[in-house]
């Protein structure tokens, strides 16, 4: 017995060191890549990151002969595909080029990276996350995760070789956050400022922030494992809103799935989209479209493109504005939502296929649940009338130089991007005061509910209406599509209103004080924006003071995670205690 514990004691120890070890090769990946190296540097590197491969392959082996215990298919195809494709790169560096021509295709840095990458996932992935251990509360563990991101972001976007002329840590922060907050502000130019590593940077954060850090290290951790602790599975339920446990890594599969599905989906229609006269090579169009295909279904409003789409080439691309619209409202409207309307529609494909011998269709109740109706419903009618009210009200403005349908696609276009996308093809500055309203009003609403968006959400800004027309009619409660809305989301729905109107309030003193030059509906329009995580500008962003960047950074994160979360993992939950004391009304209007 007590040499079966030290084997496994000393087989863990081992794992422990192999895992420092594929952690110090993707250090050494990012400095290879953020700093210019000298000749004995590389070839430093160079050496490690091979002993790392090899480190790596023989880690694949081990983990085989020393655990021979029942593995899904799907880990060993994993583990197989690694090996072979480590093992050639390694075969690479030990073979001569001219004995075997096929092997000089992986003879490249890109490939060492990408194995190095897949070592530290099928590392990191044994380690046991076991948030039972923790002492933060998932608000708090949902926090500290976009912090993390932000901090590691900003160090990456400061690299040398991430910049062509060097960035502040001010500059880098705001960036970081931006993406990570799938905001889109931007101080400074994303195609100007940045090289593709830093762009790249960008895009990965784009990526983690849209769809959270926990996200994917939850899912990699149960695909290699098969397992997760009921503790575990309570916190990450509570982090996605989930009710039922034995659906938590289900739905984690689906999310991680259905995210690359779409945004792979939209690359390739994008791609489709672009002429050689916009981009002349196949990699700057490719990579054009990988780009905005994420940044769109994200809502993050990042553009590789100097003038965001409002360039000349783009502006009149309309084919290219309905992917990026599609993109943005599948993306804004939650995966739960979006979960829920695929069931509906494959229950109404199969309902008029497979009929029963009387030939009635089976009725079955409530596919589509009152979430989903609501937020359907809220988020088809902010739409149809922001484009009506832009059609109407810039058609001899900003639409004019646009042809028919073109003014209906920009006008449509228009009224989706302020529901937290950001992009824009049209000067936001030149629209007239009350389309800019209307644009405020929009942003602030935001996207829907677990959806990649900020916010107050359109279910808050549904209830709240409702709620208005329930106590018109002098009801005690809220009724809608047969059901009864329960009094804690009124009341959250009433917390998350005055706190984002307190955030964004706050935010407008202080830009106001800090620059007193810049007029208040610039302000207010940049505060909205930062708050519903949207990006679109009047053009004041770059030109605010250190001060006043802290602030859209701060207004930034609080829109993303929500100012309720954060009250949330500050305040100490209140035992339930079984008595209630006597119900007074008080004097309201």
């Amino acid at each position: 017995m007590r040499e079966e514990i030290k084997n496994r004691f000393s087989i863990t120890l081992v794992y422990q060191i192999i895992f420092f070890i594929s952690l110090t090769g993707i250090i050494l990946v990012i400095i290879d890549l953020g700093f210019n190296q000298s000749a004995f540097a590389q070839k430093l590197i160079d050496g490690f990151l091979l002993f790392v491969l090899s480190v790596g392959l023989a880690s694949s082996i081990i983990r085989y002969i020393y655990k021979p215990l029942k593995v899904k298919v799907k880990v060993l195809l994993f583990d197989g595909a690694s090996i072979l494709f480590i093992g050639l790169i390694i075969a690479t560096y030990l073979v001569p080029k001219d004995q075997y021509d096929f092997l000089s295709n992986l003879h490249h840095d890109i490939w060492i990276r990408i194995a190095i990458l897949l070592i530290f996932i099928r590392e990191l992935a044994d380690r046991n996350i076991d948030y039972r251990r923790t002492t933060l509360n998932p608000a708090q563990l949902f926090i500290t995760s976009f912090l993390g991101i932000i901090f590691i972001g900003t160090l990456l976007l400061m690299l040398p070789k991430a910049t062509f002329s060097g960035i502040s840590f001010i500059d880098a922060l705001f960036t970081s956050t931006s993406a990570v907050c799938v905001t889109g502000l931007i101080v400074v130019d994303t195609s100007s400022y940045f090289t593709l590593f830093g762009q790249l940077i960008i895009l990965m954060l784009i990526q983690l922030g849209g769809i959270g850090i926990l996200t994917f290290a939850s899912y990699f951790s149960y695909f290699f494992k098969g397992g997760s602790t009921y503790k575990s599975q309570l916190v990450i339920g509570d982090m996605t809103n989930l009710q039922k446990m034995g659906e938590v890594f289900t739905t984690l599969k689906r999310i991680i799935l259905t995210t690359f599905s779409i945004e792979l989906a939209g690359a390739m229609l994008i791609y489709s989209s672009l002429g050689k006269d916009q981009l002349s090579t196949f990699f700057e169009r490719s990579f054009f479209s990988v780009f905005h295909s994420v940044s769109a279904f994200c809502n993050a409003g990042f553009s590789t493109l100097q003038n965001n789409l409002y360039e000349e080439a783009y502006r009149f691309n309309y084919s290219l504005q309905l992917v990026i619209i599609t993109l943005v409202i599948i993306g804004g409207l939650g995966f739960p939502i979006v979960f829920n309307l695929l069931k509906y529609l494959k229950y109404q494909v199969l309902s008029r296929l497979i009929k029963p011998t009387g030939g009635e269709r089976i009725n079955i109740p409530w596919v589509l649940n009152i979430n989903s109706r609501i937020t359907l419903v809220t988020t088809l009618t902010l739409s149809i009338i922001g484009t009506v009210l832009i059609y109407f009200g810039e058609y001899h403005h900003t639409l004019a130089v646009h042809p028919g349908i073109g003014k209906v696609v920009t006008a449509l276009f228009t009224a989706a991007t302020p529901r937290t996308a950001g992009f824009n093809t049209i000067d936001i500055g030149a629209l007239q005061f009350p389309i800019l309203i209307m644009i405020i009003f929009l942003m602030w609403v935001g996207a829907s509910p677990g959806s990649t968006g900020g916010g107050i959400k359109t279910s808050t800004f549904a209830i709240a209406i409702l709620n208005i027309i329930s106590l018109a009619k002098g009801k005690s409660r809220i009724e809608v599509y047969r059901r009864e809305i329960a009094d804690i989301s009124v009341k959250r729905a009433n917390a998350i209103i005055l706190l984002s109107i307190m955030v964004i309030g706050f935010g407008i003193l202080g830009i106001t004080y800090f620059d007193d030059e810049k007029d208040l509906l610039s302000v207010a329009f940049e505060c909205f924006s930062a708050y519903g995580t949207v990006g679109l500008s009047m053009g004041i962003t770059a030109g605010l003071s250190t001060a006043s960047k802290i602030i859209v950074i701060v207004i930034m994160f609080f829109g993303r995670v929500s100012m309720l979360t954060i009250l949330i993992a500050l305040f100490i939950k209140t035992k339930h205690k079984n008595y209630h004391y006597p119900t007074e009304e008080i004097a309201i209007n």
